[in-house]
């Protein structure tokens, strides 16, 4: 898989991204610690090829005042369920994770943001699919994770066609497996994030028939635990943390070539592959607010998902967010950064 992509190349379970959501259990590892002075230790959930890789590699993990001691999750969920254990002080996730959380009333508050394209959020079709346009997508099996973003990216999209969920055969699958039939033909589309979406149209198996850029937020959170915020010590390590993990997304942005060498490395994924998905994805985010706006655009789809009786309750979602982290940081409706070719 490193030299080329076989039509049902799996990527490894570790590379589903903050994003994804789903109901199966996923890997959990210490993934190892980092020096810095003092005695305090910060407790961050990661992924493989997350935030402790780009912070290394923009050099922002230099003169700590504490030590971070990492956790690798495969997924956001169990990220999340570590947070509301207090195993985790903070860690990384996508904009749809939370609002799970949050409807199983999870110690959690989300207390940054990134603001990015949704164009790696998409429904693929395979190349010689005969579907031209979402509005075709009527009565076709869709393979999609459920609970992730690329579910109500799904459901987003449908709407704007003038469709309903229940109007397509949805097959809940986790990644590895929606690839495998999306390759294989067992179902007529998968709707998916990047990488994914970046490995498989690097691999001409198939193509963009809807992508979510202006139908989602496109936002992506770090989620701390409410009792590592009530101290003083491990929040101004967090506010530490968070300054540095924004000026690493400005590095990105100036660095796609070299953040997609070491993300191709630390994942195991084929350079460009790992380049593609940064031009098209990661290059974009833009540190923004925890503000209304976003509490409201979340809202929205926890109502979604609660109205699909996906989540048993309610949400009031601006219960689960702390804003004082805050500071000078442009508004959550701030658009995306545009990547140009240099």
């Amino acid at each position: 898989m490193r030299r080329r992509l076989a039509p049902a190349a799996l990527l490894p379970l570790a590379l589903l991204l903050a994003a994804c959501g789903g109901n199966s259990a996923a890997d959990t590892s210490t993934g190892g610690g980092t020096d810095g002075k003092g005695s305090l230790t910060l407790n961050v959930g990661d992924q493989k090829g997350g935030s402790e890789a780009v912070l290394r590699a923009a050099g922002e993990l230099k003169d700590l005042d504490y030590k971070i001691n990492w956790s690798t999750f495969t997924s956001g969920p169990p990220l999340l369920e570590a947070v509301n254990a207090k195993a985790v002080d903070i860690g990384g996730v996508g904009n749809t994770p939370p609002v799970f959380a949050a409807g199983a009333n999870s110690k959690i508050s989300v207390v940054a943001a990134w603001h990015g394209t949704s164009k790696g959020e998409a429904i693929l079709v395979p190349e010689n699919s005969s579907l031209k346009k979402p509005e075709e997508l009527k009565g076709k099996s869709i393979a999609v994770a459920q609970g992730s973003s690329a579910h109500y990216q799904l459901i987003a999209s449908l709407k704007e066609a003038g469709l309903k969920l229940s109007d397509v055969k949805v097959k809940y699958l986790q990644p590895a497996d929606a690839l495998a039939a999306f390759t294989g033909g067992k179902v007529d589309a998968w709707a998916v994030w990047d990488p994914y979406t970046s490995q498989v149209l690097e691999a001409k198996k198939g193509r963009i028939l809807a992508d979510g850029d202006g139908v989602v937020n496109g936002l992506s959170f770090q989620v701390a635990a409410p009792d590592a915020l009530k101290d003083k010590k491990k929040t101004a390590a967090i506010k530490d943390y968070l300054e540095r993990l924004r000026r690493a997304q400005d590095w990105v942005y100036d660095h796609p070539d070299a953040w997609a060498k070491v993300w191709a490395k630390d994942t195991g994924l084929p350079y460009e592959v790992a380049l593609a998905s940064v031009k098209r994805t990661n290059a974009s985010r833009v540190p923004v607010a925890v503000d209304k706006p976003l509490i409201a655009s979340e809202q929205e789809i926890a109502d979604t998902f609660t109205g699909l009786k996906l989540i048993p309750r309610k949400v009031d979602f601006a219960g689960f967010v702390d804003s004082r982290f805050n500071g000078d940081l442009p508004a959550s409706t701030t658009a995306p950064r545009v990547y140009k070719e240099s």
